[in-house]
């Protein structure tokens, strides 16, 4: 890698001023676990959604999206909804104002307001936090591969690629450590504009680089076409024919259509179980109301907007540049294509500022990461369990020790790792496949209970364990329609053959969260004690939503796809369709919304009356 002394001196920079934020704010996290994890309630909804979505433009899955636009064409647009992004939009309409009116600091906490504290939800709640820690291994690990790689090709040292995943966790853990959730939103939020910047002059570079008129020669035919049938039918042999055995490796192209309704019915239940209990409701969580919660999701949508520009530059690039270079090599690795770009076709002082903007993007969601692991071992497990009558202080310290803990479990997980489309898998569709069934039963049906949740999350996530032992050749998705059926299934017997949760906690979590579905009893319950009170009859108007919502998002990822590829008639419709949703949203959910944010205010203030 030609690193010039510009770019060696702006590494520098960007790492000093990483950790001198961490530094600076030291002092104000380390007040109490308030501050530490939740940053006191006080951030503006707009630096939480620029946080959070910068901690979902990581390097790894950055790399992950410019490998399925190069090889799959504007269909590997969907590919997304494997997360599934479009999550966001639930969280937006309905599920990111539940989740706030909790009032909780972990997602284990929160499992207490809607199953209590006895036996069954001490289960529930330990069974949460057992899937907490093992996603947030499974995410660092995640981030450990992709940095390794991605340093491999760019630092001039020849280290290995898990060593340099070693030496830049370590250095994003110091501001981490010290400076708690204030310190890792104030840094995504100087790292969201380095990112959006160097997304904008890549994808600049790229429209100078290659012509409108070559594109045709660029790829295989249908590659810009964005429908798709039963199979993918994209031919790379005139173009780059290994890639075909990478495609067919994937196991998507044959029967994408089945593969794709399969994708979806998995993206809507994994989005209606709601946020998963990592840096995403940490930022729901740390709002300051559930109305702000809302807006913050909302926003998160927009904000990636600019990480498109990116992935389509960097793709354009790599079809033009990288394919004959691909071509000369015996075993390419297609998943190299964004640091390969970077690499070897940008021009020498650019690239300083890239790579800033790149390593910024691991160390988002790296730090968000480790801050929300670490939340859960000293608030869930530490401070109940072990000092309960620690003070503050000694719980922040505890924190410190927390997220070293998480980091090097991470990092030793990833050292046994080689993929990282294999670990994207098998987090999105085996690991939260898991998580489903529970997750929207908690939601939609009060007979649910802490041994139901516990039982049915327990099998859900052996079962994801156990499938890339038992049947490796399987892609994680397919194994989706078998977890859940096993999940579903532990989760009705664990609750009709135990007690209900207590009426008391049934209660306080209806007229608290106010859901809708199958709450007719609880309901019946409440209107006892208040004439008043009313059911949340909001079930078809919040589906509705989010399915516009997710139209709406969609067109926030192929505009910019489109404008980079300069075609007119694409961003015309797309920008069409995105003005329409926009105004729908705005009368049937932003004012809703607003409406319904007021009505509960004032009965809050009538009840303290």
């Amino acid at each position: 890698m030609r690193l010039g002394t510009l770019d060696i001196i702006i590494l520098v920079i960007y790492f000093v001023v990483m950790i001198g934020i961490g530094i600076y704010v030291t002092r104000r996290a380390a007040k109490n676990l308030d501050s530490y994890f939740l940053g006191e309630n006080t951030m503006p909804w707009w630096l939480l959604g620029v946080s959070n979505a910068s901690a979902m433009w990581d390097i790894t899955g950055t790399m992950w999206l410019v490998y399925i636009l190069f090889a799959y064409g504007l269909k590997g647009l969907f590919l997304p909804w494997l997360w599934p992004i479009f999550n966001q939009i639930f969280d937006a309409v309905y599920l990111s104002k539940w989740v706030r009116r909790s009032k909780a600091r972990t997602g284990a906490e929160w499992i207490v307001t809607r199953f209590g504290a006895d036996s069954g939800g001490e289960l529930a709640r330990a069974v949460i936090l057992l899937f907490a820690l093992i996603s947030v291994v499974g995410f660092i690990s995640y981030d450990f591969q992709g940095m390794g790689k991605f340093c491999k090709v760019f630092l001039p040292w020849d280290l290995s690629p898990n060593t340099y995943a070693v030496l830049i966790m370590g250095i994003t853990a110091v501001y981490v450590v010290l400076g708690g959730m204030l310190s890792v939103v104030l840094t995504d939020f100087v790292q969201f504009i380095l990112m959006a910047l160097s997304s904008v002059v890549i994808g600049v570079i790229a429209m100078q680089s290659v012509s409108a008129d070559s594109l045709g020669t660029l790829m295989p035919n249908g590659w810009q076409n964005i429908f798709f049938g039963w199979n993918l039918d994209l031919d790379w042999n005139a173009h780059l024919p290994a890639l075909n055995g990478k495609i067919a490796a994937d196991g998507w192209a044959n029967a994408f259509g089945f593969f794709f309704m399969l994708m979806v019915f998995k993206g809507i239940l994994s989005s209606m179980a709601g946020a998963a209990p990592n840096y995403d409701m940490q930022r729901i969580l740390a709002a300051k109301s559930p109305k702000e919660a809302s807006f913050m999701s909302a926003i998160v949508s927009i904000c990636l907007v600019p990480r498109w520009i990116l992935i389509a530059g960097i793709t354009l690039l790599g079809l033009a540049f990288v394919t004959p270079e691909f071509n000369k090599m015996g075993n390419a690795d297609f998943e190299l294509v964004l640091p390969y770009v970077i690499n070897n076709f940008l021009p020498a002082g650019l690239v300083g500022i890239l790579l800033a903007g790149l390593l910024s993007a691991f160390m988002s969601t790296f730090s968000a990461t480790v801050n929300a692991g670490a939340a859960y071992l000293v608030n869930d497990i530490y401070k109940p369990y072990l000092n309960p009558n620690a003070a503050d202080k000694t719980l922040v310290r505890a924190g410190y020790l927390a997220s070293i803990l998480v980091l090097a479990a991470g990092i030793s997980v990833g050292f046994f790792l080689s993929s990282i489309n294999s670990i994207t898998q098998w987090i999105v569709s085996g690991l939260f496949g898991g998580y489903t069934a529970a997750n929207v039963l908690k939601w939609y049906w009060w007979r649910l209970n802490g041994y139901g949740y516990f039982w049915g999350m327990l099998t859900g996530i052996v079962c994801a364990l156990l499938v890339p032992v038992v049947v490796p050749a399987w892609n994680p998705l397919y194994a989706f329609p078998f977890i859940l059926l096993f999940s579903t299934i532990a989760c009705f017997a664990g609750s009709l053959l135990t007690k209900p949760v207590e009426a008391e906690t049934l209660k306080k979590f209806y007229r608290d969260v106010r859901p809708w579905g199958f709450w007719q009893p609880v309901y019946e319950l409440c209107r006892e004690e208040d004439a008043a009170i009313e059911p949340n009859r909001g079930a078809a108007r919040d589906l509705t939503n989010c399915g516009v919502g997710i139209i709406w998002q969609m067109m926030l990822m192929t505009i910019p796809v489109y404008v980079v590829l300069r075609s007119s008639t694409g961003v015309l419709i797309s920008v069409a369709i995105l003005i329409a949703t926009t105004v729908f949203l705005k009368k049937f959910w932003y004012e809703s919304l607003v409406r319904e944010e007021v009505l509960m205010n004032e009965a809050e203030n009538f009840n303290r009356l």
